[in-house]
């Protein structure tokens, strides 16, 4: 079996496919959800097959299969599968899958759809071609294509805060795609080369170490942009609540961890047993993981809820990464713990992200308040949801509590003295507060009542709230999770296995006992500090009651309705507490910096070409006073240029010696010179929109593309 063709099938067979389902859609709505199923179905198949019959040879350590495509951008696209790779193909294949079937009735009645499949599937290709790269260069390549792909998920409703949130999406996708590009510029120019399973020894026999710190420097920053890490981490909680949920879950699950993968080729291969490096990754993952689980106990909208969720499971991750970088030969406890939260992250946020996509769907609102008591008789959208809130909160028996059990054990193994014991406890807390507000977010969905009555009553009545493709989706993703938690000998153990060749890691480490009472009671502890959060915190200080104004603005509302409605309403707001909306805004970087920090920018470098072009038009007078003084004036146009000028003048040449011979019953009175003078105009106009639709991303690639350029000439 030629396995390079089943790799160029993943990566290139998602952009061909894409374009067939636009020109489907074009002609038909229905075949063009058919056939972009059918599509994600046989990426999936092809993962899968591939997985099936190559596992055994990467079990070994070695590349199972490889492709190159060269003579692309010069340097050429190359790919290659092993054990980590074999594992998150399938993966992202089956959460594309399972989210495309979703998308068939999520996005009926939603404008622009087809754009919405056509980028869908060509970030699969682009994603694909992230996790199967075997070099930094087709790395970036499919890296940036992802990121002004996903970038049109953002803005798929072009809404006020969806084109907002959009822009900062892509500000922070073009400003770390152009500083990783500058690291990876000095990846190749001091270890001369870029494929991945030539750095370790590179770098090892590498003497120039400041130079590499600095390019592991850019990449961090460009890899820890997509991840969302701390300080990059802006985009998340703007970009889910506005994306279509399908496109959460991919950019949640997915796109976030072809980020940590690039962190991942940087600790494994460039800084392997770097105690500084691992220390750095460390502090990232601790303040992303409990800022994140701190803004999402704070969070009232769901999917914003989700997103700093995926924050703060981020962050678990890189505490793992930043482990195998302190412990160097003896990190097995860290990577398997790394890679398994990797996959349990994928799969938890695809299930809770849809079922957060079944809720928008039928109730339009995300507000807590709003939604409160939607779930309260739906038990098969209860029990999805739940799996995911158990799984994520590290609840025994489900995947999470079996990474988050490595990872902790791996800070316990490296018993680093108070420091450690500090980073022990955050991460205890972290988890805690992840129980909190899952906790939070079943019960108000699932079990608390609506302050409405009227509302909690339509709530209740509603029965077929998705269709059979959309329950497939969710109850199947489900499952998937439930068994994948269930048996983590039997199926996590040996996936981290298959996978740690990635991680440079050889010996697997001793076995686990995942369910002996040392490892349970730090399961414990996050629970019992979890109930804590929730009944000091959520329930005491993040719920209120509602004040004298608020229910007489609810009766004044509800005046107009019957009696029987007006005495319900008002026994309903006696005594009803309310969540109230405490999101803290001071933790909003970009708006307390990141955007300050452009328009200054923006100024300062206004202020430089407003004196360039004074300057210019000082020299162009005094050269007009001196030595030009005395030469004739230019042709002055009335329209145009000279090119339109020159090809008008033959466009009228042919017309007159046409109305002379063949038109001379209907001479044709056209002016070309100003037919195509108005041509010229129009397309000015055009290219100024489109010019300040992309100009912030522009300012960005510029200054990127000038920090190349400096580099290049000072090295």
């Amino acid at each position: 079996m030629n396995s390079g063709i089943f790799l160029g099938m993943l990566v290139f067979f998602p952009f061909a496919g894409a374009l067939l389902c636009f020109v489907a859609g074009r002609k038909n709505a229905l075949y063009r959800d058919y056939l972009s199923d059918i599509l994600v179905v046989f990426e999936f198949l092809t993962a899968l097959l591939l997985f099936v019959f190559l596992a055994k040879k990467a079990s070994s350590g070695e590349v199972a299969a490889s492709l190159a495509v060269p003579q692309v951008c010069g340097l050429g696209l190359s790919f290659e599968a092993d054990g980590f790779r074999l594992i998150y193909a399938p993966v992202t294949s089956f959460m594309w899958m399972m989210t495309t079937i979703l998308s068939g009735e999520y996005s009926r009645g939603h404008s622009n759809t087809n754009r919405y499949y056509l980028f869908l599937l060509l970030t699969l290709g682009a994603t694909m071609g992230v996790f199967l790269s075997a070099d930094l260069f087709t790395t970036f390549v499919f890296f940036e294509i992802m990121s002004f792909t996903s970038y049109v998920w953002v803005a798929q409703e072009e809404t006020e805060q969806a084109l907002r949130a959009a822009q900062t999406y892509l500000a922070v996708a073009v400003t770390g795609g152009m500083v990783l590009l500058m690291g990876v510029f000095l990846t190749y120019h001091v270890l001369g080369t870029g494929k991945i399973s030539e750095l370790a020894a590179a770098a090892a026999a590498c003497k120039e170490k400041t130079v590499l710190y600095a390019a592991g420097g850019c990449m961090l920053f460009g890899f820890g942009a997509k991840a969302g890490a701390f300080p990059l981490h802006i985009w998340l909680p703007k970009a889910h609540p506005v994306a279509p949920a399908p496109a959460s879950a991919l950019l949640s699950g997915v796109l976030t961890k072809t980020g940590v993968y690039g962190i991942i080729i940087l600790s494994a291969n460039l800084f392997f047993g770097d105690g500084k490096w691992g220390l750095l990754i460390l502090l990232l993952g601790v303040l992303t993981m409990f800022g994140g689980a701190l803004l999402a106990v704070f969070s009232i909208d769901l999917k914003r809820t989700l997103a700093c969720s995926s924050m703060s499971q981020i962050g678990f991750i890189l505490v793992g990464i930043g482990m195998m970088g302190l412990l160097g030969e003896e990190s097995a406890l860290a990577v398997h713990g790394t890679m398994l939260h990797m996959v349990n992250h994928s799969m938890i946020k695809l299930v809770l992200f849809m079922a957060a996509g079944v809720i928008f769907m039928n109730t339009h609102a995300l507000d807590l308040n709003e939604i409160r008591g939607y779930g309260r008789k739906k038990p098969l959208l209860a029990g999805i949801f739940a799996v995911g809130a158990l799984a994520i909160g590290g609840i025994p028996f489900f995947g999470g509590y079996i990474s988050k059990t490595l990872l902790h054990e791996s800070i316990v193994e490296y018993a680093g003295g108070i420091g450690f014991t500090a980073i022990e406890w955050i991460f205890l807390i972290s988890g805690g507060m992840t129980v909190a507000y899952m906790t939070k977010l079943f019960l108000a969905i699932f079990v608390e009542q609506n302050e409405d009555r009227e509302k909690q009553k339509k709530f209740d009545a509603q029965k077929h709230y998705m269709n059979a493709e959309s329950t497939f989706a969710l109850g199947g993703s489900a499952l998937v999770l439930l068994l994948w938690g269930l048996f983590p000998h039997q199926i996590m153990d040996r996936t981290a296995a298959l996978g740690q060749s990635f991680f440079r890691l050889e010996e697997a480490g001793e076995r686990v006992s995942y369910f002996s009472l040392k490892n349970l009671s730090g399961g414990g502890i996050s629970i019992l500090i979890g109930a804590m959060v929730y009944i000091l915190l959520i329930r005491g200080f993040l719920m209120q009651e509602e004040s004298a104004a608020e229910k007489a603005n609810y009766s004044a509302k509800t005046a107009k309705r019957g009696k029987a409605q007006k005495k319900s309403a008002s026994m309903q707001s006696a005594g009803t507490k309310r969540y109230v909306n405490l999101w803290p805004s001071w933790l909003d970087l970009e708006e307390l910096i990141y955007r300050p920090l452009i328009r200054l920018l923006s100024l300062c470098f206004g202020v430089l070409c407003r004196i360039l072009d004074s300057a210019v038009d000082l020299t162009v007078v005094a050269l007009r006073k001196t030595v030009y003084r005395d030469s004739p004036l230019p042709h002055e146009r009335p329209e145009g240029n000279i090119l339109t000028e020159v090809i008008g003048t033959i466009g009228n040449f042919f017309r007159n010696l046409l109305n002379h011979t063949v038109h001379r019953k209907q001479p044709v009175q056209r002016d070309y010179v100003h037919y195509f003078a108005v041509k010229r105009e129009e397309l000015k106009e055009n290219n100024v929109v489109i010019g300040r639709s992309l100009s912030f991303a522009l300012l960005l690639l510029c200054i990127g593309f000038m920090l190349t350029l400096y580099y290049l000439i000072w090295w």
